[in-house]
Formats: structure tokens, sequence, C-alpha cells
């Protein structure tokens, strides 16, 4: 069994436009496009874990509600979409995470950090997670890249600790969910999903997950809501190459995402853990 992460935020978010739009009023569109989500997810008999941006559910509640009515797992990608590793985080982070527990009852208990920059300078938030009764984190990527990326670090789920990102840590109290890669050209690549859903073939990604799976390891894979809507995705005049990384192929990514999910099995972590033991 495989897990999806579906990485609920706004057109204005991800961290390539967040330098465009500063200081600009925003109006939420991302939620009317979450029951087209939900309708793929249903018809694929398929659960996911949806990690939220907080200020996304003070704006709309019904998300929180729609989410878990449809029996999938919410969890927590900071209340703004901001960056783990940026100077004010830490201070931010007990505030944020307890505003996240009011909205929604309780009931997070995953984490995964915005563009995946859990790294040497923000790894306290690891043991942070778990003295708020935390059981999970989805932010390693056990491939280098130009945005983020730990490239030596287990490809199988393992025990982490702010002190051990890379390596099972038998007194690590948070379980780590690492991305899906692949090897290709000899490089460890990540096969996980978003941009990468949208770029490579779709041999490439159905092969890492038959690899993992024959491996018994679960596949574990991301999508944005923006890119499985993006009707609702608004296109700015970026850079040439922020605009490659943020628009390519983005009519692709639904009919992608919903091939593997037809070919492949994904549960949300909540059930996963539920299902398995890992020591």
């Amino acid at each position: 069994m495989n897990l999806l992460g579906i990485d609920f935020e706004d057109w204005y978010h991800p961290t390539l436009i967040q330098k465009y739009v500063q200081g600009e009023k925003h109006e939420p569109r991302m939620f009317k496009g979450l029951d087209k989500i939900l309708d793929m997810l249903k018809k694929n008999d398929t659960l996911a874990t949806f990690f939220v941006v907080g200020e996304l559910l003070e704006n709309n509640p019904e998300i929180f509600d729609k989410i878990i009515e449809n029996e999938h797992e919410i969890a927590f990608h900071t209340m703004y979409h901001t960056m783990i590793d940026s100077p004010n985080f830490k201070a931010n982070f007990p505030s944020e995470i307890a505003k996240f527990s009011q909205l929604t009852n309780k009931k997070s208990k995953g984490f995964r950090a915005p563009t995946f920059s859990l790294n040497n300078t923000s790894s306290w938030i690891i043991d942070s997670l778990s003295e708020y009764d935390y059981l999970y984190d989805s932010s390693v990527v056990p491939a280098k890249t130009d945005l983020y990326g730990i490239p030596n670090a287990e490809t199988r789920p393992y025990r982490i600790s702010s002190s051990s990102l890379e390596k099972d840590d038998p007194d690590g109290k948070l379980l780590e969910f690492p991305l899906l890669i692949t090897n290709f050209l000899g490089k460890r690549v990540p096969a996980s999903g978003g941009f990468y859903l949208r770029t490579l073939p779709t041999r490439i990604i159905k092969n890492a997950i038959k690899n993992y799976e024959k491996q018994e390891i679960p596949a574990t894979f991301y999508i944005h809501s923006w890119e499985l809507t993006p009707e609702f995705m608004p296109r700015l005049p970026l850079s040439t190459k922020d605009k490659f990384i943020t628009y390519h192929n983005l009519q692709k990514a639904f009919t992608k995402m919903n091939q593997l999910i037809q070919e492949f099995e994904f549960t949300s972590f909540e059930k996963f853990l539920g299902n398995n033991s890992i020591s």
C-alpha cells in the first residue's frame, strides 16, 4: 500500500509565486476545486491525507468538514505556507500549531514542511512536533534538487529526530515518511509528484512505484491542490525558470494522478499507520 498526500494550498502559496505577490490582497480560490478532488478520490476508492495550509480553514471552515466527512485525513502544512527554515518561523511555531489544533479539533497528527524545507537549520521542528503529540512527518526528499532535499536520507519509513534527519534514530519519537525517488542516469531523482509528476514520463514514475513495492516500501506521493484544479490557478508573469517549474504541463497533472491511483493502491498516512506496525 502506498501513501498519498495532497498539499492543500492556494494559488498564492507556492514559494516561487510568493515573491511576486507580496503585499497584495489575495482572494482564495482553491476551495472551489475541493469537490473535484474529492470526487476523483471517491471514484477510485482512495483515501488521502490533506496537508492543509491553516489560513484556508479560517477563511473556509467547510474545507475541514468536507475532508473529514469523506473519511480523509487532515494534517498540518503550517498556517501561512512559511518555509520552516525562515528566520521568524521558530518563534511563531507555537502559536501556529495551537491555532491549527483549534481549527481541526486536535485531529492533526502529521506534518509536512512547505517546499520540503526541513534541513539542519530547521531540524528543531521534529522534536517540537513530538511535544505536541504528532506522530509523523513527511518532509524529507532523499535526493538533492535546487530547492530542497536530503540526498543521503533513508528511502523507507524511519524514526527521525532533530539530531538525526538522515538515518533511523531508535530514540526518535516521530516517524518519517520520505518521498518517492528513483535512479535516473546514476543519480537519485524525485519521482514523488508535483513538478516531477508533470515533467517525467509516466512510465518512469510507475516503474519507481513498482520498484518500491518489490522492496515492500510504501511509495510516498504528493500533489498540490492547484495542480489538480488548474482552472483556479492564475497565470502570473514569472521569470522563465519559475514559470517553467510552476506551470509546465499543469493541464496534465489531474489525468496523470488519476491514472496512478487507478493502477496502484494508495491510502492516507493515518490509515496506513492503523494497519501497519513500523519498528
